[in-house]
């Protein structure tokens, strides 16, 4: 019979407490230090950008307007992700923006998906007698020049709104309250602010909701957010440039199309664009069906990112470490 002396002694239980959890520091202090560090950052850029657009008269409808309203908010909010990272020891792939899979299969069949989508609700919207195509506003190089500028743009303003809600936000309500309780919380939150754009009292706020949770999934599926981007950006890119209409309450100059609605409010979207129709919201709930069958599996978030302890390796969990030779119990 052995002796009690030499029994294996028990594996120490790990601490949980208020501040730690079992994937590290607990998910609302990092969300704190997360805001800590970008709402500074975002208000200087914000002011800075302020007192750009006084000084050079920028119309918010062009797309000069756009880079200093918009799409320069998001240097804040990469910094600020990139420095939690840095903190947490996790990357931008963790937080669904991998680098190298940037403008991808994925990105493409997102933005060819989604502006045929656009393209059909459009043709079904001309059909019910809400909507006019209108005559071509743009001609010669000004075609290609506006394309061009408004596709650049609309994606940076794709990357900030998507990155924003369902980057470090997301997987960090991930890890402390589940996926799809995490991917709720977000949508409400979306889809509330958006009720604060011009003419964002009807159903923009509804649809934008819809549209955060149906992208959701498709992070859920494919593991990454650049499916999502092509999405975003080229419906943004339809609705602005390619057919002329307000996007979620504002409208643009430089666009091909002249379109114009006329009809119920609930038809047409109002001032708020198409988003805040009824026909948007079947076309969210096809979408919901479409990708489910579609896209197949669970890819995200990565179960080693969310098991990561803050302080650990950067590529820690992500491949089984090799068993070593036994020791040896002779001392």
């Amino acid at each position: 019979m052995s002796d009690a002396s030499e029994a294996t002694p028990a594996l120490p239980v790990p601490h949980h407490g208020i501040l730690r959890g079992p994937n590290g520091l607990r998910a609302g202090w990092r969300l704190l230090i997360f805001f800590a560090i970008l709402l500074p950052l975002y208000y200087g850029v914000s002011g800075s950008v302020d007192a750009l657009i006084r000084r050079t008269h920028a119309d918010f409808s062009t797309p000069s307007g756009v880079v200093f309203s918009i799409d320069l908010l998001v240097l804040p909010l990469l910094i600020a992700t990139w420095i939690m990272g840095r903190i947490e020891r996790r990357t931008f792939a963790d937080f669904g923006l991998p680098w190298r899979r940037a403008f991808g299969r994925r990105f493409w069949q997102g933005a060819c998906f989604s502006f045929v989508s656009m393209s059909l609700l459009f043709v079904t919207m001309r059909l019910a007698g809400v909507f006019s195509f209108g005559a071509i506003a743009l001609h010669g190089w000004d075609v290609w020049k506006y394309a061009a500028a408004w596709a650049v743009l609309l994606f940076l303003g794709a990357l900030l709104e998507d990155f924003l809600y369902r980057g470090y936000l997301l997987f960090t309500l991930t890890t402390g309250i589940g996926f799809w309780p995490a991917a709720i919380v977000t949508s409400l939150l979306m889809g509330g602010l958006h009720y604060f754009n011009p003419s964002g009292h009807g159903l923009g706020p509804v649809s934008a909701t819809m549209y955060c949770l149906v992208t959701c999934l498709v992070l859920r599926r494919t593991g990454d957010l650049w499916m999502p981007l092509g999405i975003h950006a080229a419906s943004a890119w339809a609705e602005v440039y390619f057919y002329g209409v307000p996007d979620s309450g504002y409208p643009a100059n430089g666009h091909l199309f002249s379109a114009s609605f006329h009809g119920n409010l609930w038809l047409t979207g109002g001032g708020f664009g198409p988003e805040a129709s009824i026909f948007t919201l079947v076309l969210l709930a096809i979408w919901g069906v479409i990708f489910s069958v579609w896209l197949r599996g669970v890819r995200y978030p990565n179960p080693a990112a969310v098991r990561r302890p803050q302080g650990g390796s950067p590529t820690e969990g992500t491949a089984a470490r090799k068993p070593g030779p036994p020791k040896s119990s002779i001392r």
